[in-house]
């Protein structure tokens, strides 16, 4: 497993992290979710990507990697860069919700509990809610980093010109950003131009989440629609979004990921490796298949040029 610098901070994260977003809550038995994670941590995966919302229910992610953590883990905290995030809706009242210097620092006291440890070494505003002030917010991260219960500040999904005023604000207090996350794959891209200067500029590294689309950069719907697949059941997919347009696009690029010796879902995910802001990919595997088929796709993160006029001709037709 290659491991990457985070921007221009001194620390490194694993080219692939694991994700907790969906797949790490009560739905899911003890075992399962140990296992990989034990079995990911073993494979060199040691950034792992959680929020306070995150289950389902809200909290039960992170209550999971506190017993694991508790269970097997607890002697290799050192290794570990555990991130955590708040913003988004998480309990009920006029609270629950948003970015508030009250909804962080309850949040991260909340996290902390859950999942039985002194500290994250990330903590992320999850996101820009439009109505609080960015000072507000991010002076609450100043705040959680110099109370020791964060090592660095990250931000996510936040638009181009609110992310420049969260940037300067954070520099100014010397407390920088050391890493912004948000949706990227070969589908949707949301670094855009405007926030690749702004991160460049200030030395913020990139993490990717959702690098497969909910599963639609695989080789799942190639040949219809699964019955236990999230677009036959209505999970963030629906059959609507399989179109034979996009079907047809999925073919072609996994006859060139076939070319390469990949599957589909490993060519996305090198996709995102190829690009050198990127610190670290996200994955979210539900299964120990899905984990064990995505490990091999950093072994080969590199494209030739007419690779990649073949991939974006077809991303772009």
């Amino acid at each position: 497993m290659p491991y990457r610098r985070c921007g221009r901070s001194g620390l490194c994260l694993s080219a692939l992290s694991l994700g907790f977003w969906w797949n790490f809550g009560e739905d899911e038995t003890f075992a399962s979710c140990h296992e990989r994670v034990t079995y990911a941590f073993d494979h060199g995966i040691t950034t792992f990507d959680l929020a306070n919302n995150y289950g389902p229910p809200f909290g039960a992610a992170e209550e999971m990697m506190g017993r694991i953590i508790s269970r097997s883990m607890h002697t290799h905290r050192r290794e570990m860069v555990i991130t955590s995030k708040a913003g988004h809706d998480m309990w009920e009242g006029p609270c629950g919700d948003g970015s508030s210097r009250k909804m962080l620092m309850t949040s991260i006291d909340d996290s902390l509990t859950r999942m039985g440890i002194d500290y994250v070494d990330i903590f992320y505003s999850h996101r820009y809610d439009g109505v609080t002030p960015v000072e507000e917010t991010m002076q609450a991260l100043v705040d959680i980093v110099r109370a020791g219960k964060a090592l660095y500040v990250g931000l996510s999904k936040y638009p181009a010109d609110k992310l420049a005023e969260a940037l300067s604000y954070l520099r100014e207090a010397r407390t920088p950003c050391i890493v912004y996350q948000d949706k990227s794959n070969m589908l949707v891209n949301n670094l855009t131009d405007e926030r690749r200067v702004l991160l460049e500029s200030y030395g913020v590294g990139y993490t990717a989440f959702s690098p497969l689309q909910q599963g639609l950069l695989t080789d799942k719907y190639l040949n219809g629609i699964p019955d236990y697949s999230r677009a036959a059941n209505g999970k963030h997919l629906s059959h609507t979004d399989i179109t034979p347009e996009l079907v047809a696009k999925l073919k072609k690029l996994d006859a060139i990921a076939a070319d390469r010796n990949q599957s589909l879902a490993q060519m996305a995910v090198a996709w995102l490796l190829d690009e050198p802001m990127t610190a670290s990919v996200i994955i979210g595997p539900r299964t120990m298949e899905q984990l064990s088929t995505l490990l091999p796709a950093v072994s080969d993160t590199r494209f030739s040029n007419d690779e990649k006029e073949a991939i974006n001709t077809i991303l772009n037709t």
